[in-house]
C-alpha cells in the first residue's frame, strides 16, 4: 500500500472493511474484529490512527514490533477455526518527522462461521460488528464453507402425502429405464432418493416432487415481468408472471415468458420459415436452469426476470459461492452449492451440471454480462436488445 493509497482509505473513514485503532488496548476486541471480517468479505486493520478523528497518529519502531506479535497470536489463539494475517508498514511523510502505521488485512475466511473464544459469531454491520444469533444468516455461513447443504435440509410441516407420486416415478424411470407408476412409490424409495427424511421432505424433494411447492415456500418461484421502456422503477409493463411449481415446471414456464415477451426475426432464414427468438433461446435456457439450481435457497427471495426495451436481467439471490469469480465460471469452473437439486435436474431437466452451461452460453450469445454483487448478495446477467 502506497502512501497516497493510505491517506485515501483514511479520508473515508471506518466502512465493514476498515478499522482504526491508535494501539491494541483489547485484545478481545480484536478477535471479535478479525472475527466479523473473516466472516464477511475481509478487511483492514490499521493501527496508528485515530478512531474517532482519523488523525494519523502513527506508531514507533517498538510499538510495530509489539502490536504485529500480538496480533498474530490473537489470529491463532482468539479466533476459531484460526485465521491467518498479512501485516505491513506504511510511512506517511518523510524523514524524521515520517509517522509509520501497521495495516493488517484480514481475509474473507473459507471455513465460516468463524467465532471468538466465547463461541459468539460476529459479523460486520456498516463500520460496526454484531452478533450473529438470526438462525437463516447461521446457515448462511456454514453453507458457505461446505459444512451444510440446504437443499438437502427438512421442511417444516411437510410429510408423504405432499409428494407428488408420478413426479417420483418419472424420476425412477429416468435413473433405470424401467417404466414405474405411482404405486411403486413408496416412502422408503423416497428416503432413498433423499426426498424424504424423517419422515418430513427435504428442501431439494420439496422443490422437485412436491405438488405445491409454493406452499410451503412461496418465496421459491420465479418472479417475470416484460416493462415498458428501460426502468425497473416504472409503473408499467406488457406483461407479468408469478412462476410456480416444481423448478422443470417453473423453467418451462419462464422460456415461456422469454417467448411471448422478446421478438421472432427473420435472421436470414427463408420467408416461410417460423422467426428465431432474438436472444439466443440457448443461450436463456443455460442460464434460467443455472439461475434455479445454483442460486442461494438459504435467502427467501424469488429469482426475478426483468425485459426491458434494451435489455433483459436474470437476477438470482446469492452471489457466486466460495471463491468462485466470473472468471472462473467463463473458464468451466463449477462449485455446487445445492447437491440434491443439481442431482435431480442432471436427470429432469437438459442439465448436464458440469459447469460447461455458462461457456455454452456465452458462445451462443457473446454480449452476455455478468455481475457478481457481493454486497446486495445477488448474481445478474444481463443481455442487451436490439431496438426495433
Amino acid at each position: 500500500m502506497t502512501e497516497s493509497e493510505l491517506k485515501e482509505i483514511v479520508a473515508c473513514g471506518e466502512t465493514s472493511r476498515v478499522q482504526f485503532k491508535e494501539l491494541l488496548d483489547n485484545h478481545n476486541s480484536i478477535a471479535a474484529e478479525m472475527v466479523a471480517m473473516a466472516n464477511s468479505k475481509g478487511g483492514k486493520i490499521i493501527f496508528g490512527v485515530k478512531d474517532k478523528t482519523g488523525e494519523i497518529c502513527g506508531l514507533d519502531y517498538s510499538a510495530i514490533q509489539e502490536i504485529g506479535n500480538k496480533i498474530a497470536s490473537i489470529a491463532t489463539d482468539l479466533v476459531k477455526p484460526q485465521i491467518f494475517i498479512t501485516t505491513e508498514v506504511v510511512s506517511v511523510g518523510s524523514g524524521e518527522n515520517a509517522k509509520r502505521v501497521l495495516v493488517a488485512e484480514i481475509e474473507e475466511g473459507i471455513a465460516k462461521p468463524y467465532k471468538d473464544t466465547l463461541g459468539i459469531i460476529w459479523i460486520k454491520q456498516g463500520g460496526d460488528k454484531r452478533r450473529l444469533t438470526d438462525n437463516n444468516e447461521q446457515i448462511r455461513l456454514f453453507q458457505q464453507s461446505g459444512l451444510i447443504y440446504v437443499d438437502e435440509m427438512i421442511v417444516p410441516n411437510t410429510d408423504f402425502s405432499d409428494i407428488d407420486r408420478e413426479k417420483v416415478a418419472s424420476y425412477l424411470s429416468k435413473i433405470d429405464g424401467d417404466e414405474h407408476s405411482s404405486e411403486d412409490v413408496s416412502q422408503k424409495i423416497c428416503k432413498n432418493l433423499n426426498i424424504v427424511k424423517d419422515e418430513r421432505l427435504t428442501l431439494g424433494g420439496l422443490l422437485f416432487f412436491a405438488k405445491n411447492p409454493q406452499k410451503f415456500r412461496p418465496a421459491f418461484c420465479v418472479k417475470a415481468v416484460s416493462f415498458y421502456a428501460n426502468d425497473i422503477a416504472g409503473t408499467e409493463y406488457r406483461d407479468s408472471q408469478d412462476i410456480t411449481g416444481t423448478i422443470p415446471k417453473i423453467f418451462e414456464e419462464t422460456m415461456d415468458f422469454f417467448k411471448r415477451n422478446l421478438h421472432h426475426t427473420q435472421q436470414g432464414q427463408d420467408f416461410n420459415s417460423t422467426g428465431i427468438l432474438e436472444i439466443s433461446e440457448i443461450a436463456l435456457q443455460e442460464l434460467v436452469q443455472n439461475a434455479l439450481t445454483h442460486r442461494d435457497y438459504s435467502k427467501n427471495a424469488p429469482v426475478r426476470v426483468l425485459i426491458f426495451d434494451d435489455r433483459i436481467e436474470i437476477i438470482s439471490p446469492g452471489c457466486l459461492p466460495n471463491s468462485l469469480t466470473i472468471e472462473n465460471i467463463k473458464m468451466g469452473n463449477a462449485v455446487i452449492r445445492n447437491n440434491l437439486v443439481v442431482s435431480y435436474a442432471s436427470k429432469l431437466m437438459n442439465y448436464r451440471g458440469l459447469g460447461s452451461g455458462i461457456a455454452r452460453a456465452i458462445k451462443k450469445q457473446p454480449d452476455i454480462q455478468f455481475e457478481n454483487d457481493k454486497d446486495g448478495e445477488q448474481f445478474k446477467v444481463a443481455i442487451p436488445r436490439r431496438i426495433f
